[in-house]
This record gives C-alpha cells, structure tokens and sequence, in this order.
C-alpha cells in the first residue's frame, strides 16, 4: 500500500475528485493548507506599501492506494492539475505499513 499526497492549485481540486471518483478512487482526505516553493509568492499592495506574500493556499489531497493503483492515480492528478504554469502543484508518495478500519478491525488492502 501507498499513500498520495498531493499538493494542487484550489481551483483544480472538483475536477480532481471526479476523476478519481471515475476511477473508483473514493476514500480522500482534503485539507486546506499554505506553501511555497518556486512560485516564491506574489507581490501586493497595503495602503501603499508592498507586501510580499509567499505562502499560498493550496490544497492537500491525500490517499491510501493498493501498489497497482498508484501509477495510474498518479497520472489522472497529474492530468487534471497540470496548467505548465509554476504553481501546480507535487505529488509525494509514501509507504504504508498497515492500514487498520476502526469498524470492523479489518487490516491491510481489505480495510482501505
């Protein structure tokens, strides 16, 4: 098992989630969060003095996969949240060394 994470644009996220809702991917975890990277923020203006503001909303998608399902995971987000703009997003997967369902206490793929 793998976890996904990924970090995307706002805006991107509803199409996102219906494609991996074709894709029969339904157990996500979405949080809103801030960052930076090469985007290094944008400028604004305050009562005219600039302001540098270089952590940006973005959004955390986060899933638990079977290993077959990550590539193809993986591809749809990239698909869907590509602009070729500086901003889109990564992607970071991570090992999963067990997975426990609370309910019932199935373990393993059966309990994702």
């Amino acid at each position: 098992m793998k976890k996904i994470e990924a970090v995307i644009r706002p805006g991107k996220l509803e199409d996102i989630k219906e494609t991996l809702n074709k894709f029969n991917v339904h157990g996500l975890t979405i949080s809103q969060v801030m960052g930076c990277g090469l985007q290094k923020g944008r400028k604004e203006y305050y009562r005219g003095t600039e302001i540098t503001l270089n952590l940006l909303p973005k959004v955390k998608i986060e899933i638990i996969a079977k290993d077959n399902q990550v590539e193809e995971i993986i591809k749809l987000i990239i698909e869907e949240a590509k602009t070729g703009e500086v901003g889109d997003g990564k992607i970071f997967v991570y090992n999963v060394e067990d997975t426990i369902r609370i309910r019932t206490g199935e373990r393993g793929e059966s309990a994702i």
